[in-house]
């Protein structure tokens, strides 16, 4: 009977440890999985601008670890394994299904290729595990729970009890079926060894669990502050605040380039005040060398008029001293009256009369044109002065504002370094 026992226990403990070894399978598969996740959603972050965008890539690696681990440091190694197969092979279906097929194309295919890879992997888990009907059952289940639930995207922490129970699994009888894959969800993997070394194996087991997940809980510490800032720089009040950042930014440049440019500003501002002031002058002298012309041709008009004036009162007068005159003795016979003299000086006397005329016409209309020149230079002058002591006045207040912003920034580094 002894023989019996100690042969009992020695199958026991030998279920136990590869139980045992199983389970460190799981852990090891673990990490392996979180690494060839994260690297293809490192990469796609870094693809990518859009907060947004990031901040779902970080949802799926913290989720996608988490979920790992804690399969990983589960109490059944054999209900971890299934759990760990559960998760690849629903997180490649998402992937192919959601992330690339909807959302984000071929941009996310090496996270596809990732899982696809990975899938493989972790089946290869209960290779000495479960039977070839096992795991048809097995891929029976998955499909039909992914048939009812076709727009499930987070399937991270679906684990293979609560999905089978929400398709109706294990059906009546199931559990207790010899060799059937529920069945192995009930067996206690140390429950035929004596009660003291089941006791010393839990408490190592534990152990040995409780110190995998501390190791990786920093990383998962990581990625959770991590998905925290992605989360702030997708926030509307976060990309309001960088919208004003970059605005003040750009508004801080553009007041440097003012003040390295204020010369030159200064400059060009000096110059084309003086470019106008030229100008208005130079039109007025134009316009005013054009009024001399008319004047001067207006009294050179005059000046003729005024010639053939006094040629026709000489005339007159020659013409009124013949009736004035005595006839001296033994002087000739005068010559008899003839009317084309008269006619001849009144024609004369009429075009003198009209030229008069035309002159002081002419000098009528010059008057007002040149009055009214002489106004528009004035005003144009004036403005050309207020214009510049406007200019002056604008580059003192800028000067000024200036100063004071220097002012208050020296205060500022005073009180900073004292």
């Amino acid at each position: 009977m002894f023989n019996r026992a100690s042969g009992a226990d020695k199958a026991a403990a030998k279920r136990a440890d590869e139980l045992q070894e199983l389970q460190l399978k799981v852990m090891r598969f673990a990490d392996e999985y979180v690494g060839g996740v994260v690297e293809p959603i490192q990469s796609f972050q870094q693809t990518t601008n859009d907060a947004g965008e990031r901040l779902a890539a970080q949802n799926w690696k913290l989720s996608q670890a988490t979920s790992a681990y804690t399969i990983a440091s589960g109490p059944n190694p054999i209900a971890n394994a299934l759990d760990m197969v559960v998760l690849a092979t629903l997180s490649r279906m998402v992937a192919e299904d959601t992330w690339v097929g909807e959302r984000f194309g071929e941009r996310a295919a090496p996270l596809r290729d990732a899982h696809r890879r990975l899938e493989p992997r972790a089946r290869q888990l209960l290779v000495n595990v479960l039977t070839d009907a096992q795991s048809a059952q097995l891929q029976q289940v998955i499909d039909e729970w992914r048939e009812r639930n076709p727009n499930v995207r987070a399937v991270a922490y679906v684990h293979f009890s609560d999905f089978a129970k929400s398709v109706g699994r294990p059906k009546a009888g199931e559990t207790e079926s010899k060799g059937g894959l529920f069945q192995l969800l009930g067996l206690d993997p140390i429950g035929d060894l004596d009660p003291a070394v089941r006791e010393i194996t839990q408490s190592r087991q534990l152990a040995e669990r409780t110190i995998y997940y501390a190791q990786r809980a920093p990383n998962l510490i990581d990625m959770q502050i991590e998905r925290l800032s992605y989360q702030l720089a997708s926030m509307p009040e976060t990309k309001r605040m960088l919208a004003d950042a970059d605005h003040f930014g750009g508004a801080a440049a553009s007041a440097g380039r003012l003040a390295d440019d204020l010369p030159n500003v200064l400059a060009r501002e000096r110059e084309a005040a003086i470019r106008q002031f030229m100008d208005a002058v130079n039109a007025q002298t134009t316009e005013m060398r054009g009024l001399m012309t008319e004047l001067r041709g207006t009294l050179e008009a005059g000046t003729a008029t005024s010639d053939s004036l006094t040629a026709t009162i000489r005339s007159f007068d020659q013409l009124m001293g013949r009736f004035d005159k005595p006839r001296p003795e033994g002087a000739p016979p005068r010559r008899p009256f003839d009317i084309t003299d008269y006619t001849a000086a009144a024609a004369e006397f009429a075009r003198t009369a009209n030229e008069l005329e035309r002159l002081v016409a002419d000098i009528e209309r010059g008057t007002p044109a040149l009055a009214e020149s002489a106004g528009r230079a004035a005003t144009d002058l004036q403005n050309v002065i207020d214009h510049m002591l406007w200019r002056v006045l604008l580059i003192g207040l800028l000067l000024l504002a200036a100063a004071l912003v220097a002012v208050l920034a020296y205060r500022g580094i005073a009180r900073r370094w004292p």
